[in-house]
């Protein structure tokens, strides 16, 4: 079998999701929140099941996630207007304004870490994480 250098990756890939885990300090939210506002922004009114599906989570997952953020204020749930028994979840004016600020901290730190790298170099890793991301969505 050819060699990919599988059990350096194994490690570098260990260190940076735990690097990145630490981002709650780099803009007041943690990961899943940040992610879960991303989706909201990106993706507008958007039930349960829906976010589930969306961010590969199983819905126990997502209803505990919302339920902290809806009791910051952060997203508020409306009442499905054909369906009384379901919601859907929309971003509010304060959570879009504190994804917006973790937005920012977020990429000043990334406009520091890869400082000494070209934007040819950040393209290129760029795509690399794309590709794997494209490859784990399999």
């Amino acid at each position: 079998m050819e060699d990919k250098n599988l059990d350096f990756i194994s490690n570098e890939m260990m260190t940076l999701i735990r690097r990145a885990s630490l981002d709650k300090k780099h803009g007041g939210l943690d990961r899943s929140s940040y992610t879960l506002l991303c989706h909201l922004s990106k993706h507008g009114n958007i039930g349960v099941k829906a976010l589930a599906e969306g961010l590969g989570l199983d819905t126990s997952t997502i209803s505990r996630q919302t339920s902290v953020l809806e009791q910051k204020g952060y997203i508020e749930r409306i009442p499905d207007p054909q369906d009384g028994r379901s919601s859907y979840f929309q971003i509010t004016e304060a959570g879009s304004r504190k994804l917006a600020e973790a937005r920012k901290i977020r990429l000043d730190r990334y406009e520091q870490i890869f400082k000494d790298w070209s934007p040819q170099e950040c393209r290129t890793f760029g795509d690399m994480l794309a590709r794997l991301n494209r490859t784990l969505d399999e």
